[in-house]
């Protein structure tokens, strides 16, 4: 699926026209990126977490000529999935509490 595709089936399912699903999609992205980017974590219950990572820096081999390279240490975003998210994709219907 696509972002064309989302934006439509958003449109459907809350009623709304797909202009108006495509701003909310395009705002709902940016304020995660905007608050990962900051370093905070998003949180989404049953759909999963965003937060940013810190990745060390390590040595590295170039695949094409087999040299040895550094690879600088960097922040990287993280996606892990929620309770709900992963039962969803597992097929098994989600455990009442």
């Amino acid at each position: 699926m696509n972002k064309a595709e989302l934006i439509e089936i958003a449109a459907k399912e809350a009623d709304i026209s797909k202009a108006a699903a495509g701003k909310a999609l395009d705002g709902i992205i940016a304020a995660v990126v905007k608050a990962v980017s900051k370093g905070d974590t998003v949180t989404l219950v049953g759909f999963g977490t965003f937060k940013s990572a810190k990745r060390a820096a390590r040595t590295g081999k170039n695949p094409k000529t087999g040299d040895t390279i550094k690879i600088p240490a960097t922040t990287v975003p993280k996606f892990s999935a929620g309770t709900g998210f992963k039962t969803a994709v597992a097929g098994k219907k989600a455990a009442k509490k």
